[in-house]
């Protein structure tokens, strides 16, 4: 079936949500989020587009982008084409990183605007990765309401409130904080977790040391490449009846997360 062509925006503005592939982490540990950040500034640099928002998860991230110089496909494509080079280099795989392509819809309206950004913000608030908007360090929140931020223009939005920008500042950190009952985004939908058997840290625990006891390991063996086979069973396991990240089994194994990655890859 061939793919739907992309709708373009009359405004040039849009919100893009790219995923991991299978639901798998893109970003590994802090440094792999600080790279991303750092290629988005590299490829804006010679006025290519406007990033009005963004925020980094675990397995997928949000831009609010407008195009200057070059379009909204060009502009991803290298995005994520250099991303994949340093991940895929770090971690030593190969394959796709990304499901897909990257999914966006079209920004028409300032109110439009105005409650997509809200919505970008509030992602690590609503996974419960955070107790409020100013906890989390990878969004464009911080740069809205005070902080040092060169990756956003935070300007646009902000006029929206008002010319005045401290009072602008003031009624956007009050907006966000508010409900959103008029529009729907693009949304990453993550497998219900309640549902998974192993769901707390002494589950896992317990699962762990059975199935090393099981096959005569112990976790200073579990890394050795003799024992791949045995170790990518436990991953794929962990991975399938448990809540917890590859970020999280690989501090439960002890391993490198390029490991637990690669694990049922077909990958050494």
């Amino acid at each position: 079936m061939p793919r739907q062509k992309r709708v373009l925006s009359p405004t040039q503005v849009y919100h893009v949500m790219v995923r991991g592939n299978s639901g798998r982490d893109i970003f590994l540990d802090n440094d792999d989020r600080q790279r991303l950040l750092k290629i988005i500034i590299s490829k804006k640099r010679e006025n290519q587009f406007i990033l009005y928002a963004y925020c980094l998860m675990s397995n997928h991230f949000h831009l609010v982008l407008k195009e200057c110089d070059d379009n909204i496909s060009h502009i991803m494509k290298r995005i994520n084409t250099t991303y994949v080079v340093y991940f895929n280099k770090k971690y030593q795989i190969n394959g796709h990183l990304f499901q897909n392509r990257f999914k966006s819809e079209i920004v028409e309206n300032d109110t439009y605007l105005l409650a997509l950004v809200r919505y970008v913000h509030n992602n690590p608030l609503k996974a419960g990765l955070v107790s409020s908007l100013g906890g989390y360090q990878w969004s464009s929140y911080l740069s809205y309401v005070g902080s040092q931020n060169k990756i956003v223009n935070n300007n646009n939005v902000l006029k929206i409130f008002s010319e005045d920008l401290l009072q602008a500042r003031y009624q956007f950190i009050d907006f966000s904080q508010k409900k959103e009952e008029r529009y729907s985004f693009l949304e990453y939908k993550e497998q219900n977790k309640e549902n998974k058997e192993i769901n707390t840290y002494s589950k896992v625990k317990n699962f762990r040391d059975q199935f090393l006891k099981r096959n005569k390991l112990n976790l200073d063996l579990i890394s050795e490449k003799r024992n791949k086979g045995f170790r990518d069973k436990l991953i794929q396991e962990l991975r399938e009846r448990s809540i917890y990240s590859e970020r999280e089994i690989a501090e439960f194994l002890n391993i490198d997360r390029g490991m637990v990655y690669r694990a049922g890859r077909n990958e050494s």
